[in-house]
């Protein structure tokens, strides 16, 4: 059987404490699993949770169908009767992922029950499911705490499914306390014991080894992963998504269906709608995972891709980037200008390379997109009197009210003025800046990312810096930095106007 990936970012993943999608959102994030990253299978809500998952699941169920992908979709369910089968089957759907209890712990103390009762309730909802035309896979939770002080309960309940429809086993690490050797022996056990048997592995990184985990278990014969995006899920969350492809395709060799190219699109859609940013060291989507910070790294990729691994950035729909700073070498600085269409002479490059250092060693925040104002400054055509500037606004917010701008701007000599209200002070703000360029025939890059960056425990004075992405032909940043959040944001608007304006000019 191949290798199978489900992903449960719309179940497991919104356990994330802090995160619940919207009914739009779960069907927006179920289209781009199933039709841009092409998972196998989709594993979308709980029943019974409430009345919206029933609504968002119905949704998702009614697209599916219409698409050929409701097989594709599941629905964790529990050991009532026929209360979550009916939840199920009323939702549109065909596969119930049946919780049962993994361990002896759980089962006698949880549930208060002995193995022969749990495991005669659980045959009890399978020969529903039957019934209703629902396929069943189970879920032994608390797997791994079972293998490890109950193993004989795991087997028994194992054996006592063998004979059912169930399509699959589940082995959830429920609590992520796996390492990867007794994941390796846990899984080799099982399939050896039950040979015809199809298990799934579910894994959580309670101690940062369930990607290793997800290795072994693969490499013992488990054909099923179920993976999150970012790697949301409880505590520590879930095994990514984007890790265990990298995993499958560059150590295991194992094809599988998804569209690697796909996965940082997808991941940073599920961190805007999460709220849960994703870390910029986290493996294959981080924003920093692709950028090379010592100069000598930017030399050996000068000279024959010293520096690079199979990871690809093109892969994944990224491009390498070098990092500017005290680090830098005459190659950082180089690879940026080629980025950015600029070519400088030795002795200038030199001249700039050394600026960059300065500016690092104090700690600035230098990016690519900062070097052609540095290479103004350095070369001689000072940007103290910046084309584009701010000569007034006013800023007003009223409860119950839209918010109020307006806005007097220079640029190259002319004033205008507008006025017009907003979702909020810099909404209103940036709808004055958007009218004037539309009187100009100029269009605004878009904004893409807004970032706040406050100091933990500072007071209500406190600098905040506030950084955000553009995107025109391509995408850049700019920072404002202000003890107002709104004036920070403003100052990152107006750097980004004079920075086209500079770049356009060279």
């Amino acid at each position: 059987m191949p290798l199978e990936i489900l992903d449960t970012t719309l179940r497991d993943g919104e356990q994330t404490s802090g995160v619940s999608f919207t009914e739009r959102e779960k069907l927006s994030i179920a289209k781009l699993l199933l039709e841009e990253l092409k998972v196998d299978r989709l594993e979308i809500a709980s029943a019974r949770v409430s009345e919206g998952e029933f609504t968002a699941a119905k949704g998702i169920m009614e697209w599916a169908k219409k698409n050929g992908y409701l097989h594709k979709i599941e629905v964790l369910g529990f050991i009532d009767g026929d209360i979550s089968l009916k939840w199920i089957k009323d939702a549109g759907g065909l596969v119930d992922n049946l919780l049962c209890k993994g361990s002896l712990k759980h089962c006698t103390r949880q549930l208060n029950k002995t193995p022969e009762e749990h495991l005669a309730d659980i045959r009890k909802t399978i020969a529903l499911a039957d019934e209703m035309n629902i396929s069943v896979n189970v879920y032994l939770e608390d797997w791994s705490n079972g293998m490890t002080d109950s193993p004989e309960y795991v087997y028994q309940i194992i054996e006592g499914l063998k004979d059912t429809s169930v399509k699959r086993i589940m082995l959830p690490d429920t609590l992520g306390i796996l390492n990867h050797e007794q994941t390796k022996n846990f899984c080799t056990d099982m399939v050896q014991r039950f040979p015809g048997v199809v298990f799934d592995f579910h894994a959580h990184n309670d101690y940062d080894l369930s990607v290793a985990n997800v290795y072994e278990a693969v490499k013992a014969g488990i054909t099923g992963i179920h993976t999150t995006l970012n790697g949301l899920g409880e505590r520590a969350g879930n095994v990514p998504i984007s890790s265990v492809i990298g995993l499958l395709k560059d150590h295991l060799r194992i094809p599988v269906n998804v569209d690697e190219s796909k996965l940082y699109k997808v991941s940073k859609v599920v961190e805007s709608f999460s709220g849960i940013r994703i870390p910029p060291n986290k493996p294959l989507i981080g924003e920093l995972v692709f950028t090379q910070t010592s100069g000598i790294h930017a030399d050996g990729d000068n000279k024959d891709n010293l520096y690079q691994n199979p990871l690809e950035p093109a892969r994944f729909g990224r491009t390498y980037s070098y990092a500017l700073g005290k680090m830098s070498g005459k190659s950082s600085i180089k690879k940026n200008l080629d980025e950015l269409g600029l070519v400088l002479s030795k002795d200038d490059t030199k001249k700039v390379t050394e600026k960059v250092i300065e500016l690092g060693d104090r700690k600035e925040y230098i990016t690519k997109d900062d070097l052609p104002f540095i290479i103004k400054d350095i070369l001689g055509t000072k940007i103290e009197d910046p084309p584009i500037k701010i000569r007034n606004y006013s800023l007003s917010v009223a409860q119950g009210l839209k918010s109020m701008a307006t806005l007097s701007l220079e640029i190259d000599d002319n004033v205008y003025e507008e006025t017009e209200a907003g979702d909020g002070q810099y909404d209103a703000f940036m709808n004055c800046l958007n009218k004037i360029y539309k009187q100009l025939g100029k269009k605004l890059p878009r904004l893409v990312d807004y970032e706040v960056q406050i100091p933990p425990g500072g007071s209500t004075d406190a600098l905040v810096i506030t950084i955000i992405t553009w995107e025109n032909d391509r995408r850049f940043k700019t920072r404002g930095l202000d003890s107002d959040q709104t004036v920070a944001a403003i100052k990152a608007t107006v750097k980004m106007l004079n920075l086209l304006t500079v770049v356009n000019d060279e």
